[in-house]
């Protein structure tokens, strides 16, 4: 028996968290008790107390605008303090822009083109930054090369996939620290080390890490690193994180050019005409509410065993047997999420994991994610602190045969 296979036997249902007062923990979130909610990943959720925040410094900006710009600078280098500390990072090194997306363009508009400029993404990059990538490349006619990691890769063929694709052709690997559509880690810390040894620039996607890991930044050699605040971390959407420690920090600019332009990095980011800024100054609300009332690694675990308990029982669901079947074996898993291998032929492209993500909240009462790698149709499995072990025995009890019946009346794979 695997190690996946073993984890996914003995996963036990873990214990409910609770608020302080005895509440169940989606007491602190607005969402609607209607639908469940079973896919933190990709949007996030925000709690209580941040949007109270959040509309708090909306109202103030309100009642004096002209009063809040000016002063809006220092409190968004205030803000990045506190955001730095919970990512053990140097606030000297981070700026804070809309989205793991709008950091990898920052970067793909500061690096100039070089001689042998090729780019090297991998198969399980995110869509719209290897997008940035392929636009990047056109721009230095070049091309964009695809490392092929398998899904169960685990660190050391993970490692020879991606070096095997940066040789002295390439100029840029952009590498994702945790997949988005495989829920898997990639080995960035060693890969960066060795494409530092060959001069090679490397961009990290960290979209995913705030939250999951507990200091995405460590031991990781890198120029630029970019990560959401508003998935894990729970922060209003617009909040993410862009670090930059080495020579290629003192060429990032922000996407609009504003009156702190003359500033070095990360001031320079501080200031954005008249954006509203509100999302950034609540995020570390957010996050000092899952430290002051769990405690992050308490909340990591947590989310792993009810990920692993979730995937346990919706796979036994699919699978027709009480046994069950173990979440699809990913290499590198990380903590919170799982991958459950859909009945076929469901889900076997983006658009088509996309379109059983829309149908599923008006017709399995659910908010889920669909994914898809190499053909094949998965269910990410994300969990947060605001869910249980019954939101995951619902959805096997109820939503999973109506997912086997999609996929009896689905077109065959031709």
């Amino acid at each position: 028996m695997t190690e996946t296979e073993t984890r996914a036997a003995t996963a036990t249902a873990p214990a409910p968290l609770l608020l302080a007062d005895g509440r169940p923990a989606a007491a602190a979130w607005s969402l609607d008790p209607a639908l469940l909610h079973l896919n933190h990943g990709s949007f996030g959720a925000v709690p209580l107390v941040a949007q109270e925040r959040q509309h708090a410094l909306r109202a103030e900006m309100e009642r004096a605008p002209v009063v809040w710009f000016p002063r809006l600078p220092g409190r968004i280098a205030a803000a990045r303090g506190a955001i730095s500390g919970h990512l053990r990072t140097d606030a000297t090194d981070l700026a804070l822009v809309p989205n793991a997306s709008a950091g990898a363009s920052v970067v793909y508009a500061a690096l100039a083109e070089r001689p042998g400029g090729d780019i090297v993404v991998t198969d399980h990059g995110y869509g719209a930054v290897t997008m940035g990538a392929e636009r990047l490349a056109r721009r230095w006619g070049r091309r964009v090369r695809t490392a092929r990691v398998p899904l169960a890769a685990g660190a050391e063929q993970a490692y020879e996939a991606v070096t095997a694709e940066a040789d002295d052709g390439v100029a840029l690997v952009v590498l994702d620290q945790i997949t988005s559509a495989t829920a898997r880690r990639m080995p960035v810390e060693r890969i960066g080390a060795e494409l530092a040894r060959r001069g090679v620039t490397l961009l990290v996607d960290g979209a995913h890490a705030p939250g999951l890991l507990a200091a995405p930044l460590d031991g990781l050699v890198c120029d630029a690193w970019v990560g959401n605040l508003h998935k894990w971390g729970c922060a209003p959407r617009g909040t993410a994180a862009l670090v930059a420690r080495g020579p290629l920090r003192d060429r990032l600019h922000p996407l609009i050019d504003s009156w702190a332009a003359h500033e070095p990095f990360p001031d320079r980011f501080d200031q954005q005409g008249t954006l509203d800024a509100t999302g950034p100054l609540a995020a570390p609300v957010a996050l000092d509410f899952v430290e002051h009332t769990w405690g992050w690694a308490a909340a990591r675990r947590y989310m792993d065993e009810l990920a692993e308990y979730g995937a346990r029982v919706i796979g036994a669901a699919f699978a027709g047997s009480a046994a069950g079947v173990p979440s699809a074996d990913v290499g590198m898993p990380v903590p919170g999420m799982r991958l459950v291998r859909l009945p076929e032929p469901l889900g076997t492209s983006r658009l088509a994991a996309d379109a059983l993500r829309d149908r599923a909240p008006a017709e399995l009462g659910a908010e889920t994610a669909f994914t898809s790698f190499d053909g094949i149709g998965y269910l990410r499995v994300s969990a947060h602190v605001y869910n249980t072990p019954a939101d995951y025995d619902r959805f096997a009890e109820s939503c999973v045969p109506v997912v086997r019946a999609w996929a009896r009346r689905a077109p065959a794979r031709s």
